[in-house]
């Protein structure tokens, strides 16, 4: 089953909606620069009322540890996505020092001239998953173009020998299959793919993204 990641969640209504379509993880995003950022007692309030299966990653970008753990602690988070475009690896040593049951996401841009080489950063023992995204260091995510992943598949053949891959970037329910056909990931993440606005959840987006990837998944595996 390929893992299905819904993010830039703000609202408690389009997190059930996400999580009853099938969605494995909903992602809260707490980066001041982003349409879809949320305070820690909204996102706390929406997990409270998630189911206990569902992962709560909470989208940091270039956050100190003692920073994000305020925040996990606080609105019951169960992973982090670390998504600056120059993120320090051991922050996420150090979190998991702290907080061992914490999974790790490491952002990756696939804009980057050497991607694989950023992935060979990060503690392979410490990183749940890699996240292949398309943003930049204006706009480190939700920016609604997808790379390349043709010409990406060589980097992220080289990536998931590190770890498990999570592509993400411009996804949306019409060509979620393809990317699955040429990545071949672990996991899928979308935001602005399935919105009716920024911030706003279209739900027939939603769930149809959810059908895309499991009608998928007979032909790709």
């Amino acid at each position: 089953m390929t893992w299905i990641k819904i993010c830039g969640i703000t609202n408690l209504d389009d997190a059930l909606t996400a999580a009853e379509a099938g969605a494995d993880a909903l992602g809260f995003v707490f980066y001041e620069g982003s349409p879809r950022k949320v305070d820690i007692e909204t996102a706390r309030a929406i997990v409270a009322e998630l189911p206990k299966h569902v992962e709560k990653v909470g989208v940091f970008v270039n956050a100190i540890e003692d920073q994000i753990c305020r925040t996990v602690d606080r609105a019951g988070l169960t992973a982090v996505q670390m998504h600056g475009d120059n993120e320090d690896p051991r922050v996420a040593d150090l979190l998991v020092s702290q907080r061992p049951q914490l999974k790790i996401l490491a952002g990756i841009s696939m804009r980057r001239p050497n991607p694989e080489g950023w992935a060979m950063m990060w503690s392979p023992d410490v990183v749940h998953a890699f996240l292949l995204d398309s943003g930049t260091s204006s706009k480190p995510g939700g920016t609604g173009q997808a790379f390349d992943w043709t010409a990406s598949a060589p980097s992220t053949d080289v990536i998931k020998r590190l770890g498990k891959v999570i592509v993400a970037g411009g996804l949306r329910p019409s060509n979620v299959c393809d990317a699955l056909g040429v990545l071949q990931p672990f996991g899928v993440d979308v935001s602005s793919g399935v919105e009716a606005r920024p911030g706003k959840k279209d739900p027939d987006k939603v769930r149809a993204f959810v059908e895309a990837v499991r009608r998928a998944e007979s032909t790709v595996h």
